[in-house]
C-alpha cells in the first residue's frame, strides 16, 4: 500500500489546483478533466468500480443442486489517467488496478509484488491515420477482451475469452485505417510483444509474441468496441475481425497467460498459435456479438529432460460463444449468450463444456452507471458436476 501513497498525493494536489478554475463537467467523462492555457498537455483523471454478489449451486450425485459458492466482492477498482502531451498526436494512458482481483497473480517473474500496473502505453499518430503504440495495454486480441470491462452487457466476459484470450503485453503497436468509398472502412493492426504477460520484471525466458488483425466495418465506423446499441443506430451497423497470434517459444500454459511451465532449471517452449474471429452487429437497439477461438500448439505437453509428463499442458482447443441484447425504450436490456469450449487434454476442467447465460440490465447513465444480473447453467463433462450462477453488479464510472 505504501507504494500507492504518491500516487494519492498527487492526485490531491491535482485536485487542489485544479479546483480553483471552473470545468465543463459531465457525469462519467472524469473527476479531472482539463487542458493547459497554452494546450501543451491534457490530463483526464477517472476511477470506476464494480461491486458485485455471486451464488453458486453445484449438482450432486443425486441430481439436486447443493450451494457450493456465495461471495460479496469487489470485482474491480480502477483508477485511469491519459491525455495528450505537447500535441494531440502524442497521447498517454495510465491505468491501475486496486482491488484483490485486479492484482492477484504475483510471483517470482513479477517481482512478488501485486500486480497494480494494467495500463502504461503511450500513443503517437505518426503519419494520417498511422498510429505507433509503445508500452504495456492490451493486445489487439479477440473483440470481447478488447472491449473494456465497463462496457459489456452482462456481468462479465464469456468462458471463451477467459480460457483463450491473450489479453495484455509489453510491447509496441503498429495500427493503421484505411477508408474504401464513403463508408467502408478498413483497420490493420499488428503487436510486437514480450510474450508472458503484463507486469513481469524477470526479463523474456521464451521467444517473441506476434500479433496481426484486420477489421471491416462495412457500413461506417459505430461503437463496435462497446456491448449494447445505446446508440439505437437507424442504419445497420457491422464490424467484422479476425487476429492471429503467434507466441514463439512460449514458456506459459496460455500462451501469455496462465502458468509458467518450468522444467528442472529450464523451462519447456513451444509455439503457441491462436486465431479469433469474431463479428459485432448493432441496429435500432438490437445487438449481437459472435467470437470464435483456436489454439494450438507444437509440443502441447511439457516433459522434463528424461521424456517424463510434469503435469503441465497448453490449453489448445476450440471455443465459440454468441451473444445478443435488445435495448427497450426504458433503458433496460434484456440479453442472452451461449458458449461452448472444448480443450484438448483429458485433464483439462474446461473439456466438453457449455454454458448458457440470460441476463439483463438497467443503464441509468449509459455504461457509466448501470445495474446488472444474469443467471448461468453449465453442462460440464462426465467427471464434474453442473453449475449453475446467479450474479448481481452495480458499475460506477465516474
Amino acid at each position: 500500500m505504501k507504494r500507492l501513497i504518491p500516487l494519492f498525493t498527487f492526485f490531491l494536489f491535482s485536485l487542489t489546483i485544479f479546483s480553483q478554475n471552473e470545468v465543463e463537467q459531465a457525469f462519467g467523462n472524469g473527476i479531472v478533466n482539463v487542458v493547459a492555457k497554452d494546450s501543451s498537455f491534457s490530463v483526464k483523471f477517472g476511477a470506476r468500480m464494480q461491486t458485485q454478489y455471486a451464488f453458486e449451486w453445484e449438482q450432486n450425485e443425486n441430481d439436486d443442486y447443493k450451494t457450493s459458492n456465495s461471495d460479496f466482492l469487489i470485482r474491480r477498482a480502477r483508477l485511469k489517467f491519459d491525455g495528450f502531451a505537447l500535441s494531440p498526436k502524442l497521447e498517454y494512458k495510465i491505468e491501475i488496478g486496486l482491488s484483490n482481483r485486479d492484482i492477484a497473480g504475483g510471483n517470482e517473474y513479477t517481482g512478488n509484488t501485486p500486480r497494480y500496473l494494467y495500463d502504461a502505453v503511450v500513443k503517437w499518430n505518426a503519419y494520417k491515420n498511422i498510429e505507433l503504440w509503445a508500452g504495456q495495454t492490451k493486445l489487439p486480441g479477440n473483440r470481447e477482451r478488447v472491449v473494456s470491462s465497463g462496457d459489456l452487457q452482462l456481468v462479465d466476459r464469456s468462458l471463451l475469452n477467459s480460457r483463450f484470450n491473450i489479453d495484455r503485453d509489453i510491447g509496441i503497436q503498429l495500427r493503421n485505417t484505411n477508408q474504401l468509398g464513403n463508408e467502408f472502412l478498413i483497420r490493420q493492426l499488428f503487436a510486437l510483444s514480450q510474450g508472458e504477460g503484463r507486469n513481469v520484471t524477470s526479463g523474456n525466458f521464451g521467444g517473441k509474441q506476434y500479433t496481426a488483425r484486420v477489421e471491416f466495418l462495412p457500413f461506417g465506423e459505430f461503437e463496435d468496441y462497446e456491448e449494447a446499441d445505446l446508440q439505437e443506430y437507424e442504419s445497420p451497423k457491422l464490424a467484422v475481425g479476425v487476429t492471429y497470434d503467434l507466441n514463439k517459444d512460449a514458456v506459459k500454459t496460455r500462451s501469455n497467460m496462465g502458468e509458467y511451465m518450468q522444467v528442472d532449471e529450464n523451462f519447456h517452449e513451444t509455439d503457441i498459435e491462436t486465431i479469433f474471429a469474431d463479428a459485432m452487429f448493432k441496429y435500432k437497439g438490437f445487438s449481437v456479438l459472435s467470437e470464435y477461438a483456436f489454439r494450438d500448439a507444437d509440443q502441447e505437453i511439457a516433459r522434463d529432460e528424461n521424456g517424463i509428463p510434469t503435469g503441465d499442458f497448453v490449453n489448445t482447443g476450440n471455443a465459440f460463444t454468441i451473444q445478443t441484447g435488445y435495448l427497450f425504450g426504458n433503458n433496460f436490456e434484456a440479453v442472452t449468450r451461449y458458449t461452448s469450449v472444448d480443450e484438448d487434454n483429458s485433464a483439462s476442467l474446461f473439456r466438453d463444456t457449455s454454458q448458457y447465460t440470460l441476463g439483463l440490465s438497467k443503464y441509468l447513465a449509459g455504461h457509466k452507471l448501470k445495474i446488472q444480473t444474469d443467471f448461468s447453467v453449465t453442462d460440464r463433462h462426465e467427471l464434474l458436476p453442473n453449475q449453475l450462477q446467479y450474479r448481481i453488479q452495480v458499475d460506477v464510472h465516474l
